[in-house]
């Protein structure tokens, strides 16, 4: 999410550093090459690379020459499940020896309710005077160039100076801006991501439901939402995943004490839908003797990004119970246990889509396949 950030801001004439501590992705970065898929990022890059207004550094004395400061860094859950609390507030701890006073801190990253406040303590306990905004980012891979121009932008400050700078600098990006608390803002975000997560939990359990009595629940999906505006943002089946839903709603059950069943219960329905498949695909095929192909590693559609794919829990949990498994994605290149899409039409017994890309629509395989997204149009029973 930053670097896209930072090139669109880039892209308005303003001169623009990404500070990162990995040596390879400012290389990269500096020689013109992205590095991950977005949509119309190459172009860009080059054309503020070579405008003057772009450059990647990993010098953090870089931060002390910056007007404002914006910080994206990751904030996950633990293998318990608990959110990082720390991580946004250690990010802007080692940046403090170079921060002055007359800047303004951007927090972007998605972070637990009560973060923005710690920073703003912190800060003032090394006596700096340093405005703090929260403005969450709200674009989703693939798409940044769309909708960072296009969706509004949530600001949020503890003091109107505060606001009143972020709402500049993100008015360079769009006119629209809604103005809230941190605390506000904080909360907006995980119930945004929540939310969807959610949705994606019901429509996940319909499926099942639907399923088990034989029935497919993409007809019953068409039935309820054709030409019905009521049920219209009722989604498909699918692996619901990513680095961003499930965390954040693992997060918001932190922050409310895991007295969250509805969470909780949405967790345990997308995450166990890799093994509600096995399940059905056991029964119907007795895989302990075939060679099961999974198209797609990616956990969403046309990306490159395996962060939290369901595809490789499904792989893990196909492999004890296949004879062997085969894998491969045409945006995927960071895994050396691909094969390709031929090889893996040649060879397998079986068929999971696991990552609903576009180029596996055209596909006319002679193997059985296993089909949540309906990507084939053949329906989705197993």
């Amino acid at each position: 999410m930053g670097l896209p950030l930072a090139m669109a801001f880039a892209r308005t004439g303003i001169s623009v550093v990404a500070f990162d501590i990995n040596p390879v992705a400012v290389d990269m970065v500096n020689g013109k090459t992205m590095p991950f898929d977005e949509p119309e990022a190459p172009a860009i890059l080059s054309q503020i690379i070579d405008a003057g207004l772009f450059r990647a550094s990993t010098d953090p004395a870089e931060v002390a020459q910056a007007d404002a400061v914006i910080v994206v860094v990751g904030t996950p859950v633990d293998e318990h499940l608990n959110p990082d609390t720390q991580a946004v507030p250690d990010a802007v701890a080692a940046l403090v020896p170079y921060l002055r006073d007359d800047q303004l801190l951007v927090l972007r990253s998605t972070v637990y309710p009560g973060v923005t406040r710690l920073v703003e303590e912190r800060l003032a306990a090394h006596g700096m005077k340093t405005d703090v905004a929260f403005c969450p980012e709200r674009i989703a891979e693939g798409k940044a160039f769309t909708e960072l121009y296009s969706l509004p932008q949530i600001v949020s400050g503890r003091n109107p100076s505060a606001v009143t700078r972020a709402t500049e600098l993100f008015g360079l990006l769009t006119d629209s801006i809604v103005e809230t608390t941190p605390e506000e803002a904080e909360l907006a975000k995980l119930f945004t991501n929540t939310w969807r997560y959610i949705k994606f939990a019901a429509a996940n359990q319909f499926y099942m439901i639907a399923n088990e009595h034989g029935i497919d629940f993409e007809k019953v999906r068409h039935a309820i939402t054709f030409d019905y505006p009521r049920a219209n943002d009722m989604p498909g089946a699918g692996f619901a995943a990513g680095p961003c839903l499930f965390k954040d709603t693992m997060q918001l059950a932190a922050f409310n004490n895991n007295n969250f069943f509805l969470g909780h219960a949405s967790m345990m329905v997308n995450e166990g839908l890799p093994m509600y498949l096995v399940d059905r695909m056991d029964r119907r095929f007795e895989l302990k003797n075939l060679t099961v192909g999974i198209l797609g590693m990616a956990f969403k559609a046309e990306s490159d990004d395996i962060r939290s794919s369901l595809s490789y829990k499904l792989r893990r949990i196909l492999r004890y119970k296949a004879a062997n498994v085969l894998c491969t994605d045409p945006f995927v290149t960071t895994d050396p246990n691909l094969v390709l899409l031929e090889d893996v039409l040649a060879q397998a017994d079986v068929l999971v889509i696991g990552a609903p890309h576009s180029a596996y629509r055209s596909l006319k395989p002679k193997q059985a396949v296993v089909d949540i997204w309906n990507l084939l149009g053949n329906g989705v029973l197993v």
